[in-house]
């Protein structure tokens, strides 16, 4: 579950460092407002994904979903891609737990 969960964490951050620029130049917003919004995710996303072995890893990776899925209504494509991440992050989710229940299921019937 947690390679899953940092890969989708990994993709997001780099898709929230390069909204910044997208911010600043067409939706006019101020650099002083969109730097630390979307620079700030960016940072959040990366130590989620460095705290995934805990439960507050996936509880900020969460919170980056709500604040991706936020930045719509600023820059109307990151409904679009918020949603998309945070689709991938439930399924990262609900997927990695599965595996980690075949795998133990696997080992108890061989081991």
């Amino acid at each position: 579950m947690r390679s899953l969960a940092s890969i989708v964490l990994a993709f997001e951050s780099v898709v929230l460092a390069l909204v910044t620029p997208v911010m600043i130049s067409v939706a006019d917003v101020r650099p002083a407002v969109a730097i630390p919004v979307c620079l700030g995710l960016f940072v959040l996303a990366l130590l989620a994904a460095g705290l995934l072995r805990f439960r507050a890893g996936y509880v900020i990776g969460s919170l980056v979903q709500v604040g991706a899925v936020g930045l719509g209504f600023v820059v109307p494509v990151m409904f679009v891609l918020g949603i998309a991440f945070a689709a991938f992050w439930v399924a990262a989710i609900v997927l990695g737990r599965r595996i980690e229940e075949a795998k133990k299921a696997h080992e108890a019937a061989t081991g």
